[in-house]
């Protein structure tokens, strides 16, 4: 299951949502639970028109600190895996970035990622995607997106290894984490079938 959204929102109505967004502070007691104590930082990277939208999981701490989305090796990673630079990676008439948190998290006691808090999707998701209107190309980062975006529990290696069954509107990757290597090398068909195929897809769109 996709979600097919409305026609985008006018700037001004989608200026006036990302000004809401980034106000948010209804997990601030939450993330002042973790180990991090940080305070909210939402981090909002879309416009109306975008052609292709990356749908993540949540900011990690560097992406706290910078305010741009996949200011990291995770961003390095999935800026190789879909053959675009960054010039175009953070051009937003082009890339909508959109997590199902738009904020970090922050860590758990054994210094791990939090998930991200489902009440963040819950009141801004839909808002989002109704304002940022139809795009020609989803990409699906992580389990958190398949979810919500495809409506499956399946396992990450299930998801994608059908990717087929989805493109070249939608495809599900895994995060690009380093965490991911193993996976990475245990797959090699996700870099030798799928992402030469999301690449030329990606460059179709944006010639």
């Amino acid at each position: 299951m996709t979600h097919k959204n409305p026609s985008p929102a006018t700037g001004s109505t989608a200026d006036a949502l990302t000004a809401q967004i980034r106000a948010c502070r209804i997990c601030a007691d939450r993330f002042a639970a973790t180990a991090t104590g940080h305070q909210p930082r939402p981090v909002v990277w879309f416009r109306p028109g975008a052609r292709i939208l990356i749908a993540g999981q949540a900011p990690g701490a560097r992406v706290h600190a910078s305010g741009r989305p996949f200011t990291d090796p995770s961003g390095d990673r999935l800026r190789d895996w879909l053959g675009m630079d960054e010039t175009t990676f953070y051009d937003r008439d082009k890339v909508a970035v959109i997590p199902m948190a738009f904020c970090f998290p922050g860590y758990d006691a054994r210094k791990a990622d939090l998930p991200p808090p489902p009440i963040c999707a819950e009141t801004w998701h839909q808002q989002v995607m109704a304002a940022l209107g139809d795009v020609q190309l989803t990409v699906l980062v992580g389990s958190h997106a398949h979810r919500w975006h495809m409506g499956t529990k399946a396992p990450v290696t299930q998801t994608v290894a059908n990717w087929r069954d989805h493109a070249p509107q939608v495809f599900p990757l895994p995060h690009p984490s380093w965490r991911n290597t193993a996976w990475l090398k245990k797959n090699p068909w996700f870099a030798a079938d799928l992402l030469p195929v999301l690449r030329n897809r990606v460059q179709e769109i944006l010639t």
